[in-house]
């Protein structure tokens, strides 16, 4: 895995604060899985917290339910086919991690895996709000750990170019974005 370093916690909703597709990783007696996640936000700095839309049929949705945790990893722009087809398949029908040849990372404080190769990962360990989850398919999380790559995101800013891997943003029909350079209108 290329070099991870931790950041700052009341930093790290600067991860996910431009809005970037994740890639949610989960796991529970033996299970992993992954799944992309187009709407996940920031939702408070401290203690810090997240949201994310996990739909009810899906493996994922099962096995956070099951463990109460779950990793948001921030894939880059040459990640984005992997992305396409993590979402477009479903976890009960294939092993998306053997197909897609994805190498699990273990995180310092949850049992849900780290995808090698993004440029940010956040842990997260869920807020029980049972009547959100059912009725918006929306879990809130504590964020308990944080990392990024330091090419990408160092200081508690990302770099202006992110070491050259960009984050992305899914639009639809298999479309994406990638971030632009950064700019200051602070001066």
């Amino acid at each position: 895995m290329p070099i991870r370093l931790p950041v700052e916690l009341s930093k790290s909703y600067r991860l996910l604060n431009h809005g970037p597709t994740v890639l949610v990783t989960s796991a529970h007696g033996g299970t992993i899985n992954v799944m992309a996640a187009a709407w996940s936000m920031p939702l408070d700095f401290s203690p810090p917290k997240v949201a994310v839309v996990i739909d009810r049929n899906t493996l994922t949705r099962q096995l956070v339910e099951d463990s109460g945790e779950f990793a948001l990893n921030v894939p880059s722009r040459d990640l984005a086919r992997l992305t396409l087809a993590v979402g477009s398949a479903s976890g009960r029908e294939i092993d998306k991690f053997r197909a897609h040849g994805l190498v699990a990372v273990p995180g310092e404080k949850i049992r849900a895996p780290l995808l090698e190769g993004c440029v940010a990962w956040l842990e997260c360990r869920v807020i029980h709000e049972p009547h959100v989850q059912q009725a918006y398919d929306l879990f809130l999380a504590e964020v308990v750990a944080a990392w990024a790559d330091p090419d990408a995101f160092s200081n508690g800013h990302w770099n202006p170019d992110q070491g050259g891997r960009h984050s992305i943003h899914y639009i639809a029909g298999g479309n994406f974005f990638a971030t632009g350079a950064a700019f200051d209108v602070s001066k």
